[in-house]
């Protein structure tokens, strides 16, 4: 008789493998090709495997986005902690979140595919958009200043900006335009 091999399943282990290979081929590939079958055939997991952690392409650039997302999250709380002043703690926290990015060349080329995704994917921009309102409703007391928005503004032109490679600037003018952003916090 024989005794089949049982494999542990290991759920979010599997889901967590498709996410990184989505974002592998995101990154070296473009967010195009990012198909179900490139992921499946990518990641040594079978098609059936992936449809049931993501039974559409659309669920699984919404999930890499919201792992991103994550990602952010943990980073800007990460820097909130260290911040000993409430008022615009939260945009300090997020631009210097997004400045860190430049220290993770991987991470940023993850969110530059999903950004560039962003512009031609509705239900990710509605998630983009749900996370900017969650953070406006959670930190309204702190950082609903005028001067806070304009920060928060210059940060994603900042990110924007970084993905694209549009602007040179020497490491003390970015200094400069970071130290100024900063200031305006404290108003």
């Amino acid at each position: 008789m024989a005794i089949a091999h049982h494999r542990k399943k290991q759920p979010a282990l599997i889901r967590q493998q498709l996410l990184d290979c989505a974002a592998r081929l995101a990154s070296e590939h473009r967010i195009g090709a990012v198909t179900l079958d490139a992921v499946a055939a990518a990641s040594g997991v079978s098609k059936g495997g992936l449809l049931h952690h993501f039974p559409t392409k659309a669920g699984l650039l919404e999930a890499m986005l919201d792992s991103l997302l994550d990602r952010l999250d943990a980073a800007i709380g990460a820097q909130m902690r260290r911040d000993p002043m409430p008022h615009g703690r939260f945009t300090r926290s997020y631009l210097r979140a997004v400045i860190d990015l430049r220290e993770r060349p991987e991470e940023t080329g993850d969110w530059a595919q999903v950004t560039l995704a962003l512009l031609s994917e509705p239900q990710l921009r509605q998630r983009w958009r749900n996370w900017v309102e969650k953070q406006s409703e959670d930190f309204v007391g702190t950082d609903s200043s005028v001067d806070s928005q304009i920060v928060r503004f210059a940060t994603d032109g900042i990110w924007l900006a970084d993905i694209l490679s549009s602007h040179s600037s020497t490491a003390q003018s970015q200094q400069a335009v970071i130290d100024r952003l900063i200031s305006l916090t404290h108003k």
